[in-house]
């Protein structure tokens, strides 16, 4: 009787075993997984979050560039549409991968600019102007990104608002990101990029 207790009992605890380990490969595929997060506070109140991308395994981010839409006199200005991170191995850059989150679909993409030497980016800071009322809003800017070795990249993005605060430092890099985009809105006022968030690289 107890064999046969144990017979029915061992199927069940393997069910359980494999519930509980596609549930912690779920939570770590999201944005609330135990992969650490850095972030600002100033972000614009636009938009919504969309998905995350990551650097392949073994590489983190050591360069960034921005999609900038140029100031448009008369027009609707929404100056930062997007983020993309050039991941790298520590010690080469031949083998670099670009990934972004989305992007707003105005502007174009700059040239990257890279951590010196071995460098990789590890916090960041965001210019984000708030909004205007009755104005033109345009949300995030711009974006500063701190090096390991302590020199600060700013993306080529505009002059609209101020940078806030830094965000706390990734220790070991940054390996991925995710943005708060505001789609088109066809007649009204656009802001495209309104916030972004890093993922800290685990090793």
């Amino acid at each position: 009787m107890e064999l046969g207790a144990r017979g029915k009992l061992l199927p069940s605890l393997l069910l359980l075993l494999l519930r509980s380990t596609c549930c912690t490969c779920a939570e770590t595929d999201g944005r609330n997984s135990y992969r650490p997060v850095i972030q600002v506070t100033n972000g614009g109140p636009w938009g919504d979050w969309a998905w995350p991308e990551m650097c392949p395994d073994g590489f983190l981010a050591r360069g960034f560039s921005l999609k900038v839409e140029p100031f448009q006199g008369r027009g609707d200005d929404t100056a930062l549409n997007g983020i993309r991170l050039h991941c790298a191995l520590r010690n080469a850059l031949g083998n670099a991968h670009a990934i972004e989150s989305k992007s707003g679909r105005w502007g174009e993409w700059s040239k990257p600019l890279w951590c010196p030497g071995s460098g990789f980016l590890v916090a960041f800071s965001l210019r984000v102007e708030p909004p205007i009322g009755r104005g033109d809003d345009t949300a995030a800017n711009n974006v500063r990104f701190r090096c390991s070795d302590g020199k600060e990249l700013e993306g080529p993005g505009l002059s609209w608002g101020d940078f806030g605060d830094w965000s706390p430092p990734c220790a070991k890099g940054v390996c991925g990101l995710q943005t708060k985009i505001e789609g088109a809105l066809g007649s009204g006022d656009d802001t495209a990029l309104n916030d972004v968030l890093f993922f800290c690289c685990r090793s």
